[in-house]
């Protein structure tokens, strides 16, 4: 699965994409868009990944999309080319979200506008002293909330937070960031690379079937009410009883020894 627009590796289960303009701190372009679309699909279909890490070469994450190729060249669209574009950018969200694998953010530096939403849409995100946060998108007269970061950001930091992050656009620098949610982890910035390998392989060494379970139900049941959150689960668990893994994790337990899953 070749892809132009950034790096791509896939050892071990664990696929690696690696946003590749770093003289732009990594900013988007409507190919970058289209590519990332595609790999979540792409991803998502290929049982040999078990497993996803996304961060940004050089000294930043994402720092959303580029003001020459993405917002100069809007200025020119309709409104039917705006909203295909808005569309375009929520799809990237909703790969993200139900790519069915563990997803683990390496935010090595600015994540801002569009690379706040990437990073939210991954599973755990870890970060160091230089990372930073901006939600900016009132700052350039747009709704703070776009390709679906008003549904994400209020289940990571609580709906008064997001509230005051995406109206007011403030930068959010990493010790806060841990504080209210938004990382998970804290580390140097020499040991974000291979903290954030050796999180992400964990999860791809992990029961596959089990994680996608896990994964898909912690977003339904979000507006759930207990007796129907409680039924999902229910059938969800029961799925996962006849599984492989299951059975694995049963009999290491039993023989004192790791597992080794298979994903089925």
């Amino acid at each position: 699965m070749p892809y132009e627009t950034f790096l791509y590796d896939l050892t071990d289960g664990l696929a690696t994409i690696r946003l590749n303009r770093p003289r732009t701190l990594n900013s988007l372009t409507f190919e970058v868009y289209a590519e990332l679309v595609r790999a979540t699909h792409d991803l998502r279909d290929d049982d040999a990944v078990r497993a996803v890490l996304i961060t940004g070469e050089g000294r930043g994450f994402c720092s959303g999309g580029d003001v020459h190729e993405i917002i100069g060249e809007l200025q020119k669209r309709d409104t039917q080319g705006l909203l295909a574009f808005t569309r375009l950018t929520g799809e990237l969200t909703k790969g993200l979200l139900t790519i069915g694998k563990p997803t683990v953010a390496a935010i090595n530096g600015i994540a801002a506008g569009a690379g706040t939403v990437i990073a939210c849409s991954c599973d755990l995100r870890l970060g160091t002293p230089l990372t930073k946060f901006g939600f900016v998108f009132t700052r350039v007269g747009l709704t703070g909330a776009d390709m679906g970061i008003a549904y994400l950001l209020p289940r990571l930091v609580g709906l008064a937070k997001a509230t005051e992050l995406l109206y007011l656009g403030d930068i959010v620098e990493a010790d806060e960031a841990l504080r209210i949610g938004l990382l998970n982890r804290l580390v140097q910035p020499e040991e974000l690379e291979t903290a954030a390998r050796a999180l992400a392989t964990r999860l791809a060494q992990g029961p596959t079937f089990a994680m996608r379970m896990t994964k898909e139900l912690i977003h339904k049941e979000y507006g759930m009410d207990l007796n129907a959150a409680i039924e999902l689960e229910a059938q969800a668990q029961a799925l996962c009883m006849q599984t492989l893994d299951h059975r694995e994790g049963y009999q290491s337990f039993v023989e004192k020894r790791s597992p080794e899953f298979v994903g089925r």
